[in-house]
């Protein structure tokens, strides 16, 4: 279960490195990079929020001290930080939702996170009812 630890202190390093990113954008503009490295600020706020949000589900389900299967563990964490970097990608490339590979990774990336967090969620409710 320390993964979710470690996943926990990822996910906020990458929350600090995006709102750090949406930072500069904003408070010290580069005249020509400007608009042209960061194409869709909103969308780097959505990956700024969904970061902070994965952590505090891994810090939350490592704190309830529910024995948890580790493979679901390594599920939450992957997806917890392959999700928020769907929205980092697309804030960089507008046209990310048309590209097959990225939908493929994006259809992949949900389907682990949600495998991953009902798992966790299976655990925690069998170990409340037994």
């Amino acid at each position: 279960m320390e993964i979710l630890l470690i996943g926990a202190v990822i996910l906020i390093v990458a929350a600090l490195v995006s709102a750090w990113l949406m930072t500069f954008a904003r408070w010290f503009p580069i005249e020509g990079i400007d608009g042209a490295f960061l194409k869709d600020y909103n969308t780097l706020i959505r990956a700024h929020i969904d970061y902070v949000l994965m952590a505090l589900f891994c810090l939350g389900f490592y704190a309830i001290k529910v024995p948890l299967a580790v493979t679901a563990c390594w599920l939450v964490v992957i997806g917890a930080i392959a999700n928020p970097t769907i929205f980092v990608i697309a804030a960089f490339d507008p046209q990310f939702w048309d590209k097959t590979g990225w939908k493929i990774y994006t259809a992949l990336s949900f389907t682990v996170a949600t495998i991953g967090f009902l798992w966790v969620g299976f655990d925690i409710v069998n170990y409340a009812v037994s």
